[in-house]
């Protein structure tokens, strides 16, 4: 006896890969931060030349914050700890801010 069974699957797996969420960091203007570190600091850490990284402190010094990059929850994080452990480190008061995009 013999059997001939013929089995067809006809299914498709879907995978939906979700990009991870993007976050803003974000610098508050202040006082007695000076720019010339808020300079050094965009282009140390946060990878920027020295002319995005001049124009980047102007608006945070004429609008009162400023979007210093954009990034994975994770690496907004780290960025944002890294410089406000310089910051104070060196005794000034620059605030740092994470936004969700």
């Amino acid at each position: 006896m013999s059997i001939d069974t013929d089995i067809v699957l006809d299914e498709k797996i879907k995978i939906d890969k979700d990009e991870p969420n993007k976050y803003k960091v974000i610098f508050l203007n202040d006082n007695s931060t000076p720019m010339d570190f808020v300079v050094s600091v965009l282009k140390e850490i946060f990878k920027h030349t020295a002319e995005t990284a001049e124009n980047i402190t102007m608006t945070i010094h004429n609008e009162g914050s400023g979007i210093v990059g954009t990034y994975t929850y994770e690496i907004a994080e780290q960025k944002s700890v890294e410089t406000t452990n310089i910051a104070r480190n060196r005794g000034f008061q620059l605030q740092v801010r994470l936004e969700e995009e």
